[in-house]
């Protein structure tokens, strides 16, 4: 019995050195030193070649140089050109020699796809620009499908694009096809250019130009109102970058029938969440002027807006809260919008609610509308809403948000809601803050 014990030891044994023998083999092969990136040390998957004749890892010499780089790592010489080459000799070693270690648990690299240049990118925006002035939309529709895909690639082919100005080209080809008495014949090349223009987003200041011509507009419109899901949510983004930084454009778009209509209608029957940002992000941009339109802000709480971002807020994301807060904000600055909100019962506890819960800016918005309906309330005897504010615990939570720290005008807004709330706080003990669960809503 000992006998057959030790015999099962020793074969024990015997098979964990043969395990570490074969370890240790495994940690005796070595990478060849020029298989290595110089940059990272680690194995080159893409090696490439630059104009100092070092080869590197593509990924590496290309943050390298996005770094703000323009000398070697090595030789510390200024590059003639910054375009990688591919070195297709050491990629075939370093597979090869994949090959011939697999019986280390080695696996063979792939091989790399060639990542798009500068020069093709331009060379297809020349054609794109070609194809718009002939009116050829069957070509131009190929060429912007092109670039969609290269693109879609990856996030380098990506940069490459955006930096060659596509944006631009593409943007003059939306405009050059929106111009034709009627949409029919080009709605599959335009639908196609939204397309690339949400993929290009942000695009620079001179696309943005020809996405605020009356054409451009008109047509993006139509999209908005007729469009299949995907036209309009590209239509919602697309407008977007149009009116962010020009009011011109903003009133441009108010006086394009259906316009506003339809970009309510984008919040009140949402399609997805991306088009119900872009939607909310375009009517902020229009209510929240250097110099309000009264009109404009007239309208969009005749249609309903401050009631339907009201019911919005009740659950909605971090990110459409936020922007919902700066519409409703806006909304506001206008006498019948803040009528509108002060008669809601939702109002001043979902605001409340959404301070110190959300993010900065959201508490900003918050704290701005609470203040504009308190404002006229301060100097009556009632004070109905500010009860309300106080029933719902605002003063807990602006006393907080002051403690804590916040900008100089919330900060400020803050303090006077504190002061006029506090002429009411003998009337009536504060309560924590008002559960939704139970809250009878408008509609």
């Amino acid at each position: 019995m000992i006998s057959t014990w030790r015999k099962r030891r020793a074969g024990r044994r015997a098979a964990k050195e043969q395990q570490q023998g074969e370890n240790g083999d495994m940690e005796l092969i070595t990478i060849p030193n020029h298989f290595r990136c110089p940059i990272s040390l680690d194995f080159m998957k893409d090696p490439v070649t630059l104009s100092t004749g070092i080869t590197y890892d593509r990924d590496s010499i290309e943050k390298w140089i996005e770094a703000g780089n323009h000398t070697c790592p090595v030789t510390n010489q200024v590059f003639r050109s910054l375009e990688p080459i591919p070195n297709h000799t050491i990629r075939k070693m370093i597979q090869d020699w994949c090959v011939d270690n697999q019986s280390y648990g080695i696996e063979r690299i792939p091989t790399p796809r060639i990542p798009v240049s500068s020069t093709e990118v331009s060379e297809i925006l020349s054609k794109i620009t070609m194809a718009s002035k002939r009116e050829d939309q069957v070509w131009c529709q190929e060429l912007v499908a092109k670039i969609i895909t290269l693109g879609k690639e990856s996030e380098r082919d990506k940069r490459c694009i955006v930096g060659s100005k596509a944006g631009s080209v593409i943007s003059a080809a939306f405009e050059t096809f929106s111009k034709a008495p009627s949409f029919d014949k080009n709605v599959a090349v335009l639908e196609e250019i939204l397309s690339a223009l949400t993929l290009l987003s942000p695009i620079d200041e001179e696309a943005k130009c020809y996405l605020g011509s009356a054409a451009s507009l008109h047509c993006m419109v139509w999209f908005l109102k007729g469009g299949d899901l995907s036209a309009r949510r590209n239509a919602a983004l697309a407008l977007n970058e149009a009116v962010s930084s020009n009011e011109r454009v903003r009133d441009a778009l108010a006086e394009i029938e259906g316009a506003l209509e339809a970009l309510v209608k984008l919040i009140k029957e949402p399609i997805c969440p991306t088009a119900t940002k872009a939607s909310l992000m375009v009517i902020y941009h229009m209510v929240n002027s250097s110099v309000p339109n009264e009109t404009i802000l007239e309208r969009f709480v005749d249609m309903g807006l401050v009631s339907l971002l009201l019911e919005i807020l009740v659950d909605a994301e971090k990110r459409i809260c936020e922007e919902a807060l700066g519409v409703l904000d806006g909304l506001c600055s206008s006498d019948k919008g803040r009528e509108k909100a002060f008669n809601n019962a939702l109002s001043m506890p979902v605001l409340v609610k959404k301070v110190l819960r959300v993010t900065d800016l959201a508490t900003e918005f918050s704290v701005s509308v609470i203040w504009k309906l308190c404002k006229n309330e301060q100097k009556e005897e009632g004070g109905g809403v500010l009860i309300e504010a106080l029933q719902v615990g605002a003063f807990q939570k602006l006393l907080l948000l002051i403690q804590v720290g916040c900008a100089e005008k919330t900060k400020e807004k803050a303090t006077e809601l504190l002061k006029w709330l506090n002429l009411h706080r003998d009337r009536l003990e504060c309560i924590d803050s008002m559960d939704f669960k139970d809250l009878k809503r408008p509609f």
